[in-house]
């Protein structure tokens, strides 16, 4: 053998090297194999033991949690006490169940809905306040809830341009409480959460529409209702901004919505009373409305006397010339779309030549306006004291 076969056959047995190294790799192949299903096994079995463990807890919970939807926590009985409730306007089953929990009427929201969908009339129930008792079952809830003799507070319904002095009178009849008590509400519009453009003022900012009183809320919180009605109405209907497109003020689109709202008649006719008054405005003439004349005399009449139009007021617009410094009704929602939309038109009067009827007729020539006139004195003479 010489240095050359040593060097290629440092084992001496012979073998060819790859050979050699083949088996050797084999050898280790296997090791690694029988490493990995001994892991194997260790991780199933871990697993089985895991998954015992869980599904075991589970169906505990598993039934627990169908125990609880199936009979979720409820009281028994007609309960006890009295507690004032209201439901919201809209308020689903989920939403009353929930509002009676926070109130300790019933033990779960669950338990009420349970109530609730099997109940035929639920979708009739009314939003308003309830006289409620503590502690009472979901179905004894739910019929009280049907009873009518359960309603608490009262329901008033304010229509659209009532002036603030005669929407006070119409809560007072109602709630009980004295005109100078919403009066004096009135005067903190800080509190009563006034948009910042009405500069404290409720004229014009308390919304009309049907309200449920709190039987025990204050004027201030009675006012403030009706301020937050407003609130959200403009914030929905986008009222600064569509006022910015316009270049106007919010208060400006109030105030002349009010006008509006004030001198209309029938619906459709409040766009095109809205364009008289750009009209007019846009010619700098005097708007002259009666409407704002009686409203610096807090009175409700049909006509002005000579006197009457010499008042000496910023809101008398027969001698001020502009619309008046603020508004001189509560308008509605129509009224303030058509302060923002006038119709198209080049009419500069109009007149209500059948009020029983509501019927107002519209001119753009003083020609045209002494023709609507006459048929205004005509039906005076036919109704005389109106």
């Amino acid at each position: 053998m010489n240095d050359l076969d040593l060097f290629s056959d440092p084992y001496g047995d012979g073998r060819p090297p790859n050979e050699r190294y083949a088996r050797r790799d084999q050898r280790r192949v296997r090791k690694r194999q029988k490493r990995r299903r001994r892991s194997g096994r260790a991780a199933a079995l871990f697993a089985m033991a895991f998954l015992v463990a869980v599904f075991g807890t589970g169906g505990v919970l598993g039934y627990a949690w169908l125990d609880d939807k199936w009979h979720p926590p409820d009281y028994d009985g007609p309960g006890s006490g009295k507690v004032t409730v209201q439901i919201k306007d809209g308020a689903s089953g989920s939403v009353i169940g929930a509002t009676l929990e926070e109130h300790r009427v019933v033990k779960s929201a669950r338990a009420f809905v349970k109530a609730y969908t099997k109940e035929a009339k639920a979708s009739s129930i009314q939003p308003g306040f309830y006289q409620m008792r503590l502690k009472m079952s979901s179905s004894a809830a739910m019929a009280l809830l049907l009873d009518p003799k359960s309603r608490a507070g009262n329901q008033v319904t304010i229509p659209e341009g009532l002036r603030a002095v005669e929407l006070f009178k119409r809560l007072a009849q109602k709630t009980g409480i004295s005109v100078k008590e919403f009066q004096a509400a009135a005067k903190d519009g800080k509190r009563l959460g006034l948009p910042p453009y009405a500069k404290g003022k409720v004229e014009g900012y308390l919304y009309p529409g049907r309200y449920d009183l709190d039987p025990n809320g204050s004027a201030q919180q009675i006012l403030k209702q009706m301020v937050e009605r407003f609130n959200k109405e403009a914030s929905s209907s986008d009222l600064v901004a569509k006022a910015r497109k316009a270049r106007m003020n919010p208060a400006t689109v109030v105030t002349l919505a009010s006008l509006v709202q004030a001198e209309g008649g029938k619906p459709a006719d409040l766009p095109m009373i809205s364009r008289v008054i750009y009209n007019r405005l846009k010619k700098n003439m005097k708007l002259q409305f009666d409407t704002t004349v009686l409203y610096a005399l807090n009175e409700r009449r049909l006509t002005v006397t000579e006197e009457d139009l010499k008042t000496p007021s910023p809101y008398n617009t027969y001698l001020h010339t502009g619309l008046p410094p603020g508004p001189i009704s509560n308008p509605g929602p129509a009224a303030i779309e058509a302060a923002l939309n006038p119709e198209e038109g080049t009419w500069l009067y109009f007149i209500a030549t059948d009020p029983t009827n509501k019927i107002t007729k519209f001119a753009t020539t003083e020609e045209q306006r002494l023709k609507i006139e006459k048929e205004f004195r005509e039906w005076q003479k036919a109704h005389p004291g109106q």
